[in-house]
């Protein structure tokens, strides 16, 4: 039986903006501002939150989509990231109510496809809300609009759900905490499940 050859996808490289979209009048920046200018979508406002996170723990590396998480720490600690917020970019009769989704995943591999059951795949766990409550104050560049909970991975897994809701995370992490704050709390969990013991 013979098999092709894998294809290799290049590592991504960091773009300036200014290059050329070739055949077009356009750069990059042109198309970054015709597909996230506005940050109150769901995933530009989960790519902020990413990048959040990463400059928090001074990752310098690009976001790849098929990780099984989000950020790697220049430690080793890989991160996942949750974002929700009460504004989003529709019209809404009230606020959102704080939810974050998606905490198991089916990881995938060029040799395997998609694993079979979804598991919990990062060390820590971000869950970052947009905290504004009116579009007039809204503003995601602002870092102290961004409320953060941290939990390490051991906890989540033990909650065994795809979901939580702000209710419990204050429970478990405690009172949010601002952007400054990040950094520690991720080294904290991190450290905090690395002393569980392994079942």
């Amino acid at each position: 039986m013979t098999t092709s050859p894998l294809i290799r996808a290049p590592k991504p490289t960091p773009l300036s903006g200014e290059e050329v979209v070739a055949g077009t009048d356009a750069t990059v920046v042109d198309f970054w501002r015709f597909a996230l200018s506005n940050l109150r979508m769901n995933n530009a406002r989960g790519y902020l939150a990413e990048f959040l996170v990463a400059k928090a723990v001074g990752s310098t590396g690009l976001r790849i989509e098929w990780d099984p998480y989000d950020v790697l720490a220049p430690n080793g600690t890989t991160i996942e990231v949750k974002t929700s917020a009460y504004l989003q970019a529709w019209d809404q009769y009230k606020l959102s109510t704080i939810q974050f989704t998606g905490l198991r995943s089916r990881v995938w591999t060029t040799e395997g496809g998609l694993t079979p059951t979804p598991t919990y795949n990062a060390d820590v766990y971000v869950f970052a809300i947009q905290t504004a409550r009116t579009h007039e104050e809204y503003n995601p560049l602002l870092a102290s609009q961004w409320r953060f909970h941290v939990l390490p991975k051991g906890t989540v897994e033990d909650l065994g759900q795809e979901s939580i809701g702000l209710a419990t995370l204050e429970r478990l992490a405690g009172p949010s905490i601002a952007y400054e704050e990040l950094s520690e709390a991720i080294n904290a969990a991190a450290r905090r499940d690395n002393k569980r013991p392994q079942h």
